[in-house]
């Protein structure tokens, strides 16, 4: 593992896409499947659903938006760094010089301006943008990604929910009160490089569903007769029969995913174009960001890829400029396009964003602090407005100035455009009724 920090917090940076502790569930391990036993059956995406799948792009650590989607040219010497800004797609929406890919994909964006918060902290920080409900001691949120799971029928074959890479060291993005049932799939592994062939070894996996050596799906199902057998030889048991309904469909979950080879070819990006894996580039943020894609097409609902940071208390322009914004620029507006290409992007949501923003005034480090009242996000695809701008701050960019929104109002919004009533409720392990999204509104402007 790597020694270079992240973030101020202790979290570490990996350069390939793991996952530390995120809680995957595998065949052996009955105590953490049998936690799934109060879930209920999913439901069908409504009637008048515009997406079917999420993909997040999370920038780990607090990225500077007001070096990216809110530049602030006209600010004070002090404020408005280092970056001027250029013209996009859009007449009248300028970004940052350092994003000249994504300014000619704008047309396709919604950026949210107006984005605030009131927590500099990065573990509930995160927790607040992945959750779209405000942390609490009382009671852990499920991720969007895990509501998803719950929420949205999936097909055979495929998991619900992925994660590529970490978030806050597997602190974030798990299912909370849903259980552990609905944690992510995770990927782990890299795509190969150029040149490189499976015979390189490389190569993304779903950690716990690969049959290794000589065990064949034929010892599988072996074991899993035997399995049931031992089951029915315990019927009489006082076991709540919750549990084994639970218990059963996440262990054919995984059984079909196993048995079936969608996941496997999904995973596979040998099987795209050199210049399709050349557009998203040879990082593992780019390469992940192409998988996410193919299991979008697979019918994966949701998936997080994660490119760590952007804790940038010093020389953050520097880092801007030979690191984190010329990857960003590649892999988002690459991603956004090649779903256009596709026609996918109507019925896929894309969000990039972080937990928090940065402090408008550069300190003494050439660095920006945290800084939560003001951020900016960019979302697109899966019913949200092409070519629109939602909210703006002051002119310093420490607040915003017309039309404020939260992580909730974002997280209400984008599960609208899934079919997914905001306001359901579902019910914690104890029964206590839980609204999906307490205090989120659907912000109505967004919507195309």
């Amino acid at each position: 593992m790597s020694n270079v920090r992240t973030d101020c917090e202790g979290f570490h940076r990996r350069d390939v896409l793991t996952i530390g502790s995120a809680g995957f569930l595998g065949l052996t391990l009955p105590g953490v499947l049998a936690s799934e036993a109060k879930a209920k059956a999913a439901n069908e995406i409504g009637s008048g659903k515009k997406a079917k799948s999420v993909i997040l792009l999370w920038l780990a650590g607090g990225p500077a938006t007001i070096d990216m989607w809110d530049n602030k040219p006209d600010a004070p010497e002090g404020i408005r760094g280092e970056f001027k800004s250029i013209d996009t797609a859009v007449t009248g929406v300028q970004v940052a010089e350092t994003f000249p890919k994504m300014a000619q994909v704008a047309n396709k964006l919604t950026i949210v301006r107006s984005l605030y918060h009131t927590i500099p902290s990065h573990s509930p920080a995160t927790v607040f943008m992945t959750t779209g409900n405000k942390p609490t001691a009382a009671l852990q949120y499920p991720s969007m990604g895990s509501v998803a799971a719950r929420m949205l029928k999936t097909e055979v074959g495929v998991p619900p929910y992925v994660t590529f890479g970490d978030i806050r060291n597997g602190t974030a993005g798990l299912a909370g009160y849903l259980g552990t049932g609905y944690n992510p799939f995770v990927i782990e592994g890299s795509a190969p490089t150029r040149g490189e062939g499976k015979a390189a070894g490389g190569g993304f996996s779903v950690r716990g569903l690969t049959l290794k050596g000589t065990f064949t799906l034929e010892d599988l199902e072996k074991r899993d007769a035997l399995l049931r057998k031992f089951d029915t030889g315990f019927a009489g048991l006082d076991r709540s029969n919750d549990l084994v309904d639970g218990l059963d469909t996440f262990h054919q979950q995984a059984l079909e995913i196993l048995k079936s080879d969608k996941t496997r070819k999904a995973l596979d990006l040998t099987a795209e174009k050199p210049a399709t894996r050349e557009l998203y580039g040879a990082t593992p943020f780019g390469q992940g960001a192409l998988a996410a894609r193919r299991l979008v097409e697979a019918g994966v609902r949701f998936s997080t890829v994660t490119f760590g940071g952007w804790d940038t208390h010093s020389q953050t322009f520097n880092a801007h400029k030979t690191r984190l914004a010329p990857t960003t620029d590649q892999v988002l507006s690459a991603l956004i396009k090649d779903l256009d290409d596709r026609g996918l992007l109507d019925s896929t949501v894309v969000m990039c964003a972080g937990e928090f923003g940065r402090t408008p005034k550069v300190n003494k480090n050439t660095g920006r602090d945290h800084w939560a009242r003001s951020m900016a996000c960019v979302l697109a695809g899966g019913g949200f407005k092409r070519g629109y701008v939602h909210g703006s701050t002051d002119a310093s960019g420490m607040a915003p100035a017309t039309e404020p929104v939260t992580p909730d109002d974002v997280a209400a919004t984008i599960f609208r455009n899934l079919g997914v009533d905001p306001a359901t409720e579902l019910q914690t392990a104890t029964g206590r009724p839980m609204q999906l999204f307490r205090e989120g509104k659907v912000i109505e402007k967004t919507v195309g």
